[in-house]
């Protein structure tokens, strides 16, 4: 495995002199809107090895974040490094076949899972979504959409409404035709249920929902099989299957977004495969470019010839499957393949589990803890009773303090996500979690949690 297995070394107060005379020279043109992350870190960045991040003033960090579940490989593994640098002296652009773009769709179409062996490229998520629902408008010659509470696809304007939280507020009208209904957030249950005990309610109330409020026209439901913004919610196995055949019995293509899940992410290389399911069509990205901005569907032969999709160029992207794109993939996917990251995703993942699950008797805020391989949530609440989320002052204080001991992860939101790279080693996920240990201490012991 290429990580060379760093371990948080930190020499200057966080962010140190050098990050903030970057950040402020940065902070002078940029506009606003940025990545939150990057603006409470205050960090700017030098290099990164393996699963760690080194910034300007030689700090190390463990990485926990992986750039959103992008780093599959982890930062300037030699592979992807050496092969986009070959390529990059050779051919750049353009959407003729080459060499590299068939190997990269060979390579996807024998990772695909079920019939779903042919496949678009595209240069990012949005995108890529947009593209399978006018796949599914073709297929089905329908239009309306079902997404779900907690949901994320994107943020541009055609898939805005299919966003499940208040992020969306403040836009204007939305596209019509688009339905939301409740995700499996066992641990938010909306109708106050346990699963199994449900009856997978929510499956029921979603088909009462539809039958209700659409006009009977859905092409599509678009589901995560694990939702990533949402905090790394895992649904329990029976419920996707049960979506599948909600899917079915309206006569609609069952879309898995797997943008954050694919690719080895979740201890398997699909996250479908937990339970079983075999969608109509796959998005996919992030993960699957290691760092390079590529993007994609997976679809079977019979519903890419639906017209107009199937039609010439009513498909095509400037940007897809360029040929440095198409090294991206063939290299992330033969790494993968090659150094066993889904297997050491699955390994390394049930350690960081079971680590937190010791936190979580230690810590009464601690609400839960959830995942599959290194798709990880923790839930930070003031009350275990009520649920109620951590207020916004303590998280970004937890973000801070990690920060400053040497750890990137998602906690500046009482919805923890833990995704490092896919070639994160035991030693450096362990110091990840004693770097949490030591925070949740500090404010369990210093800070008035429970406030507002």
């Amino acid at each position: 495995m290429a990580s060379n297995g760093k371990l948080p070394s930190i020499r200057t107060v966080v962010p140190g002199p050098k990050s903030i005379e970057i950040f402020d020279q940065e902070q002078r043109h940029i506009a606003p809107g940025r990545q939150r992350i990057s603006l409470l870190a205050g960090v700017a960045f030098d290099h990164g090895e393996g699963a760690s991040l080194t910034d300007a003033d030689g700090n190390t960090y463990i990485d926990f974040f992986a750039g959103v579940a992008v780093a599959s490989l982890g930062h300037a593994h030699p592979r992807m490094a050496s092969a986009l640098a070959k390529q990059a002296a050779r051919l750049t652009v353009g959407t003729f076949a080459t060499r590299e773009r068939a190997e990269a769709f060979k390579l996807l179409s024998d990772a695909a899972p079920g019939k779903l062996k042919r496949s678009h490229l595209y240069s990012g998520g949005a995108e890529a979504v947009e593209a399978a629902l006018r796949l599914a408008r073709s297929y089905t010659k329908k239009h309306e959409v079902v997404a779900f509470w907690g949901g994320f696809h994107g943020k541009t304007m055609g898939v805005l409404g299919l966003v499940g939280d208040e992020s969306k507020q403040g836009y204007g009208p939305l596209p019509g035709g688009r339905y939301q209904v409740p995700y499996a957030d066992c641990y938010r249950c909306p109708f106050k249920l346990e699963h199994p005990s449900c009856g997978l309610a929510c499956v029921d109330f979603a088909r009462q929902q539809i039958k209700n409020s659409s006009a009977g026209e859905v092409a599509a439901i678009l589901v995560e099989p694990m939702q990533g913004t949402a905090g790394n919610v895992i649904p329990p196995d029976d419920w996707l299957p049960a979506i599948a055949s909600l899917a079915k019995d309206l006569g609609a293509l069952l879309i898995a977004d797997e943008m954050i899940t694919g690719f080895g992410r979740t201890g398997k290389m699909w996250g479908v495969e937990h339970s079983g399911v075999a969608p109509d069509a796959i998005t996919i990205g992030k993960g699957m470019g290691s760092g390079f901005p590529v993007s994609g569907v997976l679809l079977s032969e019979e519903i890419g010839k639906a017209e107009p999709f199937g039609k010439p160029s009513a498909s095509s992207s400037s940007y897809g499957g360029n040929p440095l794109a198409a090294v991206a993939v063939s290299e992330t996917l033969k790494t993968i393949r090659d150094e066993h990251l889904v297997e050491n995703s699955r390994k390394v993942g049930a350690v960081i589990l079971s680590r937190l699950r010791r936190l979580q008797e230690k810590y009464e805020f601690i609400g839960d803890v959830r995942g599959k391989g290194l798709l990880i949530g923790i839930e930070l609440v003031r009350d275990l009773k009520t649920k109620e989320l951590l207020g916004k002052k303590v998280t970004e204080h937890i973000f801070k303090e990690a920060l400053k001991r040497g750890l990137v992860t998602m906690s500046y939101f009482p919805r923890i996500r833990i995704n490092p790279p896919l070639v994160i080693t035991e030693a450096q996920a362990e110091a990840g979690v004693a770097i949490l240990d030591e925070v949740f201490a500090e404010v369990r012991d210093h800070v008035d949690w429970r406030a507002a």
